[in-house]
């Protein structure tokens, strides 16, 4: 059996675990089955699946020879709809690099879907227990959380690494991450809604039931992604190369670049998340109340913000929606152990920006003796670099076994010497520092 093999591995190659009284606390998960590897594994690899008791499903990968780390990912998104297994897939192929460097690597595809922080937690911490009780005994846990995913991670640090005595985690990274909690990460998509209504009109169109922005959409809407992807293009000559759009498509484009500060290539994203997944919000998380507010915002950067200002539509946020929402979507700061972050300086989806705001959070939380943030001169926000993921892992490993607590210059240096084997892309820009999120989104009353 491939679990009894990997344990005899890990007795014979990596010596006793470092946490075993707590890791051997029984899930009461049943044990995953062997299965084929998705396209991406590296060769000697072996795969294991399953479905946990909460319903989601999982992947675990060993690779041919094992370091004794186990990096449990949490996954981007979110995704709507029921979850698939595919999802997984599709994660480790991303993140192959991880099994490349020899760690273990275990992903779930989370229960539901949707923007639900906190059940997301609570599955990655379970995949977690099932690779303990089924698989092996890491020397050394890291969690792992990508875009919103590092949300996920985030969350699930404050809820079981806040005493780092109990932790079943030695340290986590958080990459790319939608860091600055659900009540503010989400703020300018509410603004780029209403400020493309106010541009084009058909969002809803004027002959469609009228309905609150902030709702997404109304639960019984028949939109699809394709037709507003028309209605974009209609508006603002999307799909077109720039010099093929009409004078007014063209202000337009501008003018949302300039008053939402996103590129143009991610407007079309922007907008889908602010429809179909502010109505998983509205519908499934805050019970059909408003959590998002502009009801005091300053627009600027268009031609006439005199004209813009007055003619925005305008929302007060329900204070009950915020705070159940926030409950669930916001962070602590109180993590109890090491936490290293890394961010691309121009990504389009997660503003550089939110990693001030996560500063702030660690501060009032646990302080920041234990974070690192680090930058790479990047317009990437799925995947920064195949060097760079193992840098930062061995980094937070060697803060954890020996005390030594990085720094990103050391971590810029050190990255170099990872390019012979994944090959080039260390791009680590040691004296970078982000604005406030302010400066990126207007500020709120």
């Amino acid at each position: 059996m491939f679990a009894a093999a990997a344990s005899a591995f890990v007795l014979a190659g990596c010596g006793s675990p470092s946490k075993a009284p707590q890791a051997q606390r029984s899930s009461g998960e049943a044990a995953p089955q062997a299965a084929a590897c998705p396209k991406g594994v590296p060769a000697g690899g072996k795969c294991l699946r399953g479905v946990d008791s909460a319903g989601a499903p999982y992947l675990i990968v060993m690779p041919e020879r094992w370091s004794g780390v186990l990096v449990v990912h949490a996954h981007g998104g979110p995704a709507l709809g029921e979850p698939k297994p595919e999802r997984a897939d599709e994660d480790i192929e991303r993140w192959a690099v991880t099994v490349k460097a020899g760690h273990a690597w275990a992903g779930s595809v989370f229960r539901q879907g949707g923007v639900a922080v906190r059940s997301a937690a609570e599955d990655t911490e379970r995949v977690r227990r099932i690779f303990v009780d089924h698989v092996a005994q890491p020397k050394r846990t890291l969690l792992h959380g990508q875009s919103w995913g590092a949300s996920v991670a985030a969350k699930a640090a404050e809820m079981y690494a806040a005493d780092a005595a109990k932790s079943p985690y030695d340290a986590v990274l958080l990459s790319s991450g939608v860091l600055a909690g659900g009540t503010r990460s989400y703020d300018f998509r509410l603004d780029l809604r209403v400020v493309y209504q106010y541009l084009c009109a058909n969002h809803p169109k004027a002959d469609e039931p009228q309905y609150p922005l902030w709702m997404g959409l109304p639960a019984d809407s028949k939109l699809t992604r394709a037709e507003l992807a028309r209605r974009a293009d209609e508006c603002l000559g999307l799909r077109k190369p720039a010099a093929e759009r009409s004078a007014e498509q063209a202000r337009k484009l501008k003018t949302i670049v300039d008053v939402i500060r996103i590129p143009e290539s991610s407007v079309l994203a922007h907008l889908n998340w602010a429809t179909w997944h502010f109505q998983d919000i509205v519908r499934n998380r805050t019970g059909g109340r408003n959590p998002f507010d502009n009801e005091r915002v300053r627009y600027s950067g268009s031609d006439n913000d005199a004209e813009l200002n007055a003619r925005v539509l305008r929302y007060r946020a329900d204070p009950q929606a915020v705070a159940v929402f926030g409950a669930d979507a916001d962070l602590t700061g109180r993590i109890g152990v090491p936490v290293l972050t890394v961010h691309g300086i121009n990504d389009p989806t997660a503003f550089v920006e939110l990693q001030s705001k996560f500063r702030q959070t660690m501060e009032q939380g646990a302080g920041t003796k234990k974070l690192v943030q680090t930058y790479v001169d990047s317009r990437e926000h799925s995947y920064l670099g195949e060097p760079i993921y193992p840098t930062l892992f061995d980094a937070l490993l060697q803060w954890v076994e020996r005390g030594d607590k990085p720094t990103p210059e050391g971590i810029a240096s050190n990255c170099k010497g990872y390019e012979a084997r994944f090959g080039a892309g260390c791009a680590f820009l040691p004296a970078y520092q982000p604005g406030p999120l302010d400066a990126r989104v207007a500020p709120r009353g």
